[in-house]
């Protein structure tokens, strides 16, 4: 039976459509091996999952360009000449040294207007001849601290010469108390004492044992000087109240081996002080502090400091026997009392 045309036309229709099946397998297949492999092959990316601020997150990323620390170092084993000329040929200005000196404004550098102590201060009385100048110089710069004290009154209200006196005492044995232990009392001594005058006490405590202790006052304390200043600007005042202290001490220090260096803790002293404080009245939270002290040029002069010192080791001195054969024992003469020469 022979086959006709509808049997070719079927057979071709059958055919593509075997081909279209299997071409949708096969991209099915690759879908499905595509996947599987993007599966395997992922990785998480570095991208926000919201796009928004996008620029905004981009700014916290900052691009910090390194220093080449090979040319660095290789700039450090040039000669100056060497490295004069590569800054030369690199457009470079030589370098400058700057020494900045730091600025503390919560306190003054020194004593403006220090106090002069009339000579004999503590020994000579009011009635004699130099008492009796003292009391004079005394009033002739009674005037500006009066003016002095009127500007601090402005700011402090409650200020009294009288009473400050009393305060300063407490204040300045507080300080020297506590300088028994500076470690453990450092911030209360900061506290008490302006920047400029912590060094200065703490200068050499460090490996010594300082034992202080107050017996009593001779005299009551009183305030012989006051002055105001400015520093930068007129509205940024500063006040220094110099305050006279006559009071009985004892003190010892001790160095670092437990040996007595200075002074006795049962020997009682009579001990004549200016102790100047200072205050940032401007500041509303400044407050009195010990800021310096001045000793005058008649005070005489202090004990000297037992310091403890090691033994030199020297070593032997060997007989040189040259020297021993060029000694010549020299005979007594039958001359008596002439005298005596020796010959080599």
């Amino acid at each position: 039976m022979a086959a006709g045309p509808y049997f070719f036309v079927w057979a071709t229709a059958l055919r593509c459509r075997l081909q279209h099946i299997q071409t949708g397998l096969l991209e099915r297949s690759l879908q499905t091996h595509l996947l599987r492999k993007q599966q395997v092959m992922f990785y998480p990316t570095s991208k926000h999952y919201n796009p928004k601020f996008r620029k905004e997150r981009a700014k916290k990323f900052l691009k910090v360009d390194l220093p080449n620390f090979d040319k660095i170092r290789n700039d450090q084993k040039l000669s100056p000449d060497e490295l004069r000329i590569k800054m030369k040929k690199e457009g470079k200005q030589p370098p400058r040294t700057h020494q900045e000196r730091t600025i503390n404004i919560s306190c003054t550098g020194g004593i403006f207007e220090a106090y002069v102590p009339p000579e004999g201060d503590g020994k000579s009385s009011l009635v004699s001849t130099k008492g009796a100048k003292q009391r004079l110089t005394g009033l002739e710069k009674k005037g500006t601290s009066l003016m002095s004290v009127r500007k601090i009154k402005k700011y402090l209200a409650d200020f009294d010469t009288k009473e400050f006196a009393q305060e300063a005492q407490d204040i300045v044995m507080e300080a020297h108390k506590l300088l028994e232990n500076v470690k453990e009392n450092e911030e209360r001594l900061h506290e008490l004492v302006t920047e400029k005058a912590y060094p200065e006490l703490t200068h050499g405590l460090e490996l010594k044992t300082f034992k202080w202790n107050f017996v009593g006052s001779i005299e009551p304390p009183r305030v012989v000087h006051v002055r105001v200043t400015d520093m930068m600007s007129k509205e940024n005042l500063y006040a220094q109240v110099t305050v006279r202290l006559f009071t009985q001490q004892c003190l010892a220090i001790y160095d670092r081996f437990g040996r007595l260096m200075y002074g006795s803790e049962n020997v009682v002293k009579d001990v004549l002080e200016y102790v100047v404080l200072e205050n940032h009245i401007s500041n509303l939270y400044g407050h009195w502090r010990i800021h310096s002290k001045i000793i005058p040029e008649w005070m005489p002069s202090r004990d000297p400091i037992l310091r403890t010192y090691r033994l030199p080791e020297f070593e032997a001195i060997e007989d040189d026997p040259e020297e021993e054969d060029e000694n010549v024992e020299v005979k007594p003469s039958d001359d008596g009392d002439k005298p005596q020469f020796a010959t080599a």
